[in-house]
């Protein structure tokens, strides 16, 4: 089983935090290492000299006779066993072992086959190493705080504003081209710019360049289709006075064919630059949806697994419901099903599925593929209007073959109670008592 890492320890603050202990560590127990063996290599040749030069005025003592100092003896007790076998090779030599519970620095040399000693209280020298240490290791913890609350503040400068930036990238994504960064240190060209800020600038030009060319095309598109209106409208008057024929038939076709794309344009002008008012009332979805397909007058089972009230814009949900049952008879093959089940609608046919790029990137513009009809506006406006009335609009390719459009609306939940205290059902307004599946077409 593959473990995944917690997110935090993918964040920028985390690394460079992590970074930080661990150089602070390294650096803290280098200096620590080479502080402490040089004072405490000072110690030891400090008591060394003395234990050195008390061990010389034994020695002549010793060889003149005179009676031997306490801290002095030939084998005295406690001699550590490997500067006693020094001793008795003819050599001198120091050693700091315990004795009688307390550090001791000893000194030893040779005297008559045996081992002339003595003695040096070691305590206080070893007492001023471990206070060294303890020095060292308390001293390296506050170094380590310190410069961590340090970095960590000027870390947190930094991912705060690349966390800002982003913020802003992901507005701009999801359609606010008025999102900017802002950062002050691009107002001021003669204030040096870190690379957080000169990205911040980068966004935002882009962001300004981006919003003026949507809103150059936003604005000629709707320039065309209001200027494409009042010659329509002549035309089509004209052609009704054509007379009867087959000629005539195909002007009229094609003139109410040009009528609704001026009017799609229009829409999509309208959803791009967002002033739709929403009109949102309660509905049963069933009923609705049952209007919507008699209304195209196709041949489209409409299935209710489990009617529910939503609460929404009926005009604008009959244009998505309405533009999705004509995309499928248009682009796919019968039968074509509209199935409710609660709050979520599906339209689903049995052709041959949405093309790749629809699924990966959703509906574009006036893009067709293999020469099929239609002039591709209809799903565009369906995902806009469902965005409009706060419903989520999904396609998707059936198991079994066919496109597949799920539209899931925000459910109305009555909260009002009758007297007993029970929740009203608000479900089944449709008089079908939940018929559970029942088809109509």
């Amino acid at each position: 089983m593959t473990r995944h890492r917690p997110a935090w320890t993918a964040t920028l603050t985390w690394k460079a935090a992590l970074f930080i202990t661990l150089m602070c560590c390294a650096l803290a127990a280098l200096l620590g290492a080479l502080v402490h063996v040089s004072v405490t290599r000072q110690t030891v040749d400090t008591s060394r000299e003395k234990a050195l030069a008390r061990l010389e005025d034994v020695t002549r003592a010793y060889e003149a006779g005179d009676p031997l100092p306490p801290f002095a003896g030939v084998d005295p007790e406690g001699l550590p066993a490997a500067l006693r076998d020094l001793a008795a090779r003819g050599s001198r030599g120091t050693m700091v072992a315990d004795y009688e519970g307390r550090p001791t620095m000893w000194a030893a040399g040779p005297a008559d086959g045996r081992a002339l000693a003595v003695r040096l209280d070691y305590s206080l020298s070893a007492r001023t190493i471990s206070g060294l240490d303890q020095a060292i290791l308390g001293s390296s913890v506050l170094a380590i705080g310190a410069t961590l609350l340090v970095g960590w503040f000027a870390v947190t400068r930094v991912t705060r504003r690349l966390h800002l930036t982003a913020q802003v990238a992901r507005r701009i994504s999801a359609g606010d081209l008025d999102a900017r960064v802002n950062d002050p240190r691009t107002k001021d060209p003669s204030r040096p710019q870190d690379e957080v800020a000169t990205v911040s600038g980068a966004l935002d030009t882009m962001a300004s360049s981006l919003q003026g060319k949507l809103l150059s095309e936003q604005r000629f598109t709707a320039d065309v289709a209001h200027e494409l209106r009042t010659p329509l409208t002549g035309l089509s008057a004209a052609a009704e006075l054509l007379p009867p024929g087959r000629p005539s038939e195909l002007v009229r076709d094609r003139v109410r064919a040009m009528r609704a794309l001026t009017e799609d344009l229009l829409e999509i002008s309208r959803l791009d630059t967002r002033s739709e008012a929403v009109d949102l009332d309660v509905y049963a979805l069933g009923p609705l949806a049952e209007r919507v397909v008699r209304a195209s007058g196709t041949e489209t089972a409409v299935r209710i697994v489990r009617d529910a009230q939503v609460e929404t814009d009926r005009r604008r949900l009959e244009r998505v419901l309405g533009n999705l049952v004509a995309n499928a008879h248009r682009h796919g093959r019968p039968p074509v099903e509209l199935t409710v089940e609660g709050p979520v609608v599906t339209v689903r046919d049995h052709g041959s599925g949405y093309p790749a790029y629809l699924l990966e990137h959703g509906p574009q513009r006036f893009r067709t593929e293999s020469g099929s009809k239609g002039h591709g506006l209809g799903l565009t406006i369906a995902k806009g209007q469902a965005a409009v009335i706060g419903a989520e609009l999904t396609f998707a390719n059936a198991p079994g073959g066919g496109a597949e459009a799920r539209l899931t609306l925000p459910e109305y939940v009555d909260l009002t109670t009758d007297a007993t205290g029970d929740a009203t059902d608000t479900t089944d307004t449709t008089g079908n008592g939940g018929n559970g599946g029942g088809t109509h077409t």
